[in-house]
């Protein structure tokens, strides 16, 4: 044990220090810094589920339409790229989520559409 004597505040306090015996306080390494966690992971967003059989196909994310890869009455099958959706500078291929028939196009290209907008009808 060492003591000490400590001024705070103008008041002298005398306080005893126990000395760590295993370790030399000249070999003490310092600390690990402190490091903030991880942020979370964003939740994937999954598109809404279309019905078998057909559907509409909505944009996942608001984004300008860079080409449209299909026309009405096309056959189509399932993964089947009908889009390409540009946002924030990445192209993004939209795939059609069931085999069916293109029924309708609602965009054409250089169209700017918001999350969820309609963008063609499969029956």
């Amino acid at each position: 044990m060492r003591k000490f004597n400590v001024r705070v505040n103008g008041k002298s306090y005398q306080v005893e220090v126990e000395e760590d015996v295993a370790r030399p306080a000249a070999a003490a390494a310092p600390p690990p810094p402190r490091t903030a966690p991880p942020p979370a992971p964003a939740p994937q967003v999954a598109p809404p589920p279309v019905p078998a059989g057909g559907g509409n196909v909505t944009s996942p994310m608001p984004g300008t339409i860079l080409a449209i890869k299909v026309k009405v009455g096309d056959t189509i099958a399932q993964g089947e790229i009908l889009l390409i959706l540009e946002a924030m500078k990445m192209e993004n291929e939209i795939p059609a989520p069931v085999a069916g028939k293109i029924a309708s196009i609602a965009v054409e290209k250089g169209a700017v559409v918001s999350s969820g907008d309609p963008l063609l009808v499969i029956e």
